[in-house]
């Protein structure tokens, strides 16, 4: 497993190794030993499966008081994957990365707590799968506006989105409730 640091520390790309023959492919999407002696000494509590379509933009969400850290992935089409820094106190606050994770490269992301968290189809379907260190909490469930201009994300979009009509109506950073 490759293991790379983003441009925001903190937020990681990981590429684990694929065993391939004409049969298909093995690989391990998580190992609990081998991520630790990676610097990821996590615990999840609950699996997350989302299908998408082409165009769909989801986030950029968060959640309050019980922060997730979240290990992304794609198992069937592809995405763009974004993480914002919303803590505060973070020299890095406001900053985001992004990263095509896809069935076919068959890349991760983690995203430790602290960070707002989105991604936009780019494939007919995408099966996305994430794991969260943290119960999903509603009333602790936050999000920030994708189309931010002061976080300028540079979303691969031809056209406008499609957004849940929560996504519609998030506060910029400036105006919403983050990490101190």
């Amino acid at each position: 497993m490759k293991v790379t640091e983003t441009s925001l520390p903190g937020v990681l790309l990981i590429e684990p190794k694929v065993f391939g023959d004409a049969r298909g492919f093995f690989l391990e999407s998580w190992n609990r030993r081998a991520f630790a002696e990676a610097g990821l000494n996590v615990e999840f509590v609950q699996d997350n499966h989302s299908r998408s379509s082409r165009g769909v933009l989801r986030g950029l969400h968060y959640q309050l008081n019980e922060p997730q850290g979240k290990l992304v992935r794609v198992t069937q089409g592809a995405v763009f994957d974004v993480a914002v820094d919303v803590r505060r106190s973070s020299r890095n606050f406001g900053r985001w990365t992004a990263h095509e994770i896809s069935a076919e490269n068959q890349h991760m992301l983690w995203i430790p707590p602290g960070f707002a968290h989105g991604f936009l189809v780019l494939s007919d379907t995408a099966d996305f799968l994430y794991k969260t260190t943290t119960y999903y909490a509603p009333q602790w469930d936050r999000g920030i506006r994708w189309d931010d201009p002061d976080i300028g994300v540079r979303w691969p979009l031809q056209g406008a989105p499609l957004l849940s009509a929560k996504d519609q109506v998030q506060p910029l950073l400036q105006d919403a409730e983050v990490f101190p």
